[in-house]
């Protein structure tokens, strides 16, 4: 992969991206490659940030059909072709699992996409993994540590790494922070969203609960969960808010 485009990706917003792609200075398909190799370098080898539990097997292959897509029909919105990572409790009917870092849920595939994630994929964005959270959403213990899981391990603060990035959204901050992927989905019942937002240095948004729908996501609370965009800026967060909303017949509140 060229050099030049793993460096493009630093602290890229939305904006940056779309912008590289429509002068075609840059591919879906390498933003991907660029993002999995970040991940590789700086989430799973030496001083490990571990906020990436999975990569989705077949994301530079869905970056290529959509490149296509885009030279033969211009792009569906401004999602097309921007890869995203979903915290570890939101379903994907895909390769990737749905487990919440729980070990006894290691392998379990979400028998369908959850209502976000299909909005996602028809928006053109290309789901990239997912990210490590506190197991359970933080609710399995009294005496855990934000950012743990038994599968993911410890998350680590992209800026202090002996220190957590808070939670239990804590892979989607941190991954987001050290520009591992462009924007990714955070789930909060009391502040799992806002404090690794605030920790990791990104922005974080905890919708009222109602605006996104909650189908095909490991539940907490039925009154206070809710699904919310963590990205570097207030404008990609808007981006991403404004894909995700939408009437759920499967989700009343909605």
């Amino acid at each position: 992969m060229d050099t030049t485009a793993y460096g493009e990706l630093v602290e890229a917003s939305v904006t940056d991206l779309q912008e590289r792609f429509e002068s075609r200075a840059l591919t879906s398909v390498e933003a991907v490659e660029g993002y999995l190799k970040r991940i590789e370098d700086l989430d799973q080898s030496g001083p490990t940030l571990r906020s990436v539990i999975e990569v989705n097997p077949d994301a530079v292959e869905i970056a290529r059909m959509l490149d296509e897509e885009r030279a033969d029909n211009g792009p569906r919105g401004p999602l097309h072709g921007i890869p995203v990572l979903l915290k570890q409790c939101i379903g994907t009917a895909d390769k990737m699992s749905t487990n919440c870092g729980c070990l006894a849920l290691e392998g379990y595939v979400a028998p369908k996409d959850a209502f976000v994630v299909r909005k996602l994929r028809e928006a053109g964005a290309v789901i990239l993994g997912k990210t490590n959270m506190s197991e359970w959403g933080f609710f399995r213990s009294e005496n855990g540590c934000s950012g743990w899981s038994t599968l993911g391990g410890q998350t680590r603060s992209p800026y202090v790494l002996d220190r957590t990035p808070c939670g239990s959204s804590s892979g989607s901050g941190t991954a987001v922070s050290a520009s591992l992927c462009t924007v990714a989905i955070g789930a909060e019942t009391d502040g799992s969203i806002t404090r690794p937002a605030a920790m990791t240095g990104i922005v974080g948004l905890k919708p009222t609960v109602g605006l996104l729908s909650r189908t095909g996501v490991m539940p907490f609370s039925p009154t206070q969960d809710t699904l919310g965009p963590m990205g570097r800026c207030v404008r990609d967060v808007a981006m991403l808010l404004t894909v995700l909303t939408g009437v759920d017949a499967d989700d009343p509140v909605t």
